[in-house]
């Protein structure tokens, strides 16, 4: 069943930080069944606090999400994420 991966960006905490992770990350999706839906585009917070920026990303399965997420690739690229700046990351299986 076909998952989306939605990472909420809620601050920035180390610009340097990000803009590396933003130079690895996007390579790591390679050999993965992945497909990005929605990237740092215009959106509205209708309830809860202000966020800074919203990725969707859907795979075939949470379990080929996962497998991406936990891949040395990101696993290393993520690192820089943790650094800078405070996310959620929330897999959820449609329908």
């Amino acid at each position: 069943m076909t998952a989306y991966f939605i990472f909420i960006r809620d601050k920035t905490t180390d610009a340097a930080e990000l803009a590396t992770y933003g130079q690895k990350a996007g390579g790591t999706i390679a050999g993965h069944a992945a497909t990005p839906l929605a990237f740092y585009g215009k959106h509205e917070v209708l309830e809860g606090p202000e966020v800074e920026g919203v990725v969707v990303i859907a795979f075939p399965s949470i379990e080929e999400g996962k497998a991406w997420y936990n891949s040395d690739g990101y696993k290393a690229a993520r690192e820089h994420r943790f650094k800078g700046a405070e996310y959620r990351l929330v897999a959820v299986e449609g329908l």
